[in-house]
């Protein structure tokens, strides 16, 4: 079965945490020399923000792409980044998980409710935004959903419009939800380093 795959993956990788802001951060190092961090709530266990690293062309540590949370501002990229800076205007594409759903959030989008779709391409595995006056057009995908080997369902998709921004989730499936749980009771084992001294590992 498909599902246990990603799940022993996370469990082999080399795990860190740290208790920082009232934030459980996890710190995974997997063994093709892939980094993942995430960041909890330490409330409500929700995702706040999970990012991925990995080497360079020159075996040096590449730049973290952020998956889940608030996107890196281009300030801090390089400098043609500060000289060419996006207007504020333009629409800011971020996904921002809840318990039960993945959600993505298209801010700086003035649009009425009605001129948006979203659709689910199942060939391509990724949704579709379009608008009828093609002004935003946008491809994702679900990684979540790549990882554990799941189908797309379109039925599972959903959106609205509030306050110039187009809020879209997609209800997590009954299998990710199981395998969430479980990690998170895995996650709760580990022992929190004090202040990074040490690694600290599962069990």
């Amino acid at each position: 079965m498909a599902v246990p795959s990603w799940l022993e993956r996370l469990r082999a990788a080399k795990k860190t945490a740290l208790v920082q802001d009232g934030k459980r951060k996890i710190h995974y190092l997997f063994e093709d020399g892939k980094e993942m961090v995430e960041e909890y709530d330490m409330k409500t266990s929700q995702l706040v923000s999970r990012t991925w690293r990995e080497k360079n062309t020159l075996g040096g540590p590449g730049t973290w792409q952020v998956e889940v949370g608030e996107p890196s501002s281009p300030l801090l990229g390089a400098l043609e980044s500060e000289l060419i800076m996006e207007s504020s205007s333009n629409p800011v594409f971020m996904r921002k998980d809840t318990l039960t759903s993945f959600q993505w959030r298209i801010r700086n989008l003035p649009y009425p409710k009605e001129v948006y779709s979203v659709s689910v391409e199942k060939e391509q595995r990724c949704c579709v935004i379009r608008t009828t006056n093609k002004k935003y057009y946008k491809k994702f995908s679900i990684p979540d959903l790549d990882r554990y080997q799941l189908p797309l369902d379109a039925g599972a998709l959903s959106f609205i419009h509030a306050n110039n921004t187009l809020i879209i989730t997609y209800q997590k499936p009954k299998e990710i939800l199981a395998a969430e749980e479980q990690l998170q009771k895995e996650l709760k084992k580990i022992k929190a380093a004090n202040n990074g001294d040490g690694d600290c590992k599962t069990q």
